[in-house]
């Protein structure tokens, strides 16, 4: 396994055991789920990195953890989160373009 940066972001992809805020009157009557909400407030990519969309049993009981945004390494260095809504054909575009190299590690 190649080494991890100090700067790399870690998402959940396991259940957690945190607690959710109460929802907002805006996701009280929303008909999305509220992993599918996007903020109007201003959030940084680590904040965006921690949000889970689905965090639940699928129908053949395993547990499913999706993050909200999924975040990405730009050409720059920078990082960049992208919802797994609004940006999804971006992710895929992403998901394409990767590679594994000899040892198994992946390639971007």
């Amino acid at each position: 396994m190649a080494n991890q940066s100090e700067n790399e972001i870690k998402q959940p992809v396991s259940p957690t055991i945190e607690s959710r805020e109460e929802p907002t009157p805006k996701e009280k009557n929303a008909t999305v789920n509220p992993g599918d909400i996007i903020s109007d407030q201003p959030q940084s990519v680590e904040e965006k990195a921690k949000q889970i969309a689905v965090d639940s049993p699928d129908i053949t009981g395993e547990h499913i953890t999706v993050p909200t945004y999924f975040v990405v390494d730009e050409p720059d260095g920078e990082k960049k989160a992208l919802h797994h809504v609004k940006d999804a054909e971006e992710i895929s575009d992403v998901i394409r373009q990767a590679r594994v190299d000899e040892n198994g590690n992946r390639i971007w």
